[in-house]
């Protein structure tokens, strides 16, 4: 079993920027890749950006140049550096691990709202 913890949500006004940490514990060493999704209630979770153990990343098209996803495997850690955000940006954020025996765990979620 992975666990996985988010923070560093909150509320920003347009143009601001936050930074999204995601620290994994238990069998870490089973976990491949890692990743950010995003879900308004009512609506299917998406992919915002995920990064391998190997550092390769995958971003969305919506977020491309204003988000960086970024990796600290020592602390098994997930980050995501959001800039310029955007109204559109308001979600709930969710981290994922994939393990390698193709097992995908989540966190509790953690609020976005860009407002002003």
């Amino acid at each position: 079993q992975v666990q996985l913890v988010e923070s560093g949500g909150g509320l920003v006004q347009p143009g601001g920027s936050l930074r999204l940490s995601c620290a994994a514990s238990g069998n870490t060493f089973s976990v491949d890749a890692m990743g950010w999704y995003r879900q308004t209630p009512g609506q299917q979770r998406a992919m915002v950006a995920t990064i391998t153990s190997g550092g390769y990343t995958n971003y969305a098209d919506s977020i491309k140049g204003r988000f960086t996803i970024s990796r600290d495997n020592a602390k098994n850690t997930v980050y995501l550096q959001m800039n310029s955000l955007k109204p559109e940006d308001t979600d709930v954020y969710y981290c994922n691990a994939l393990a390698t025996d193709g097992r995908r765990y989540w966190g509790q979620g953690t609020q976005v709202t860009v407002s002003s």
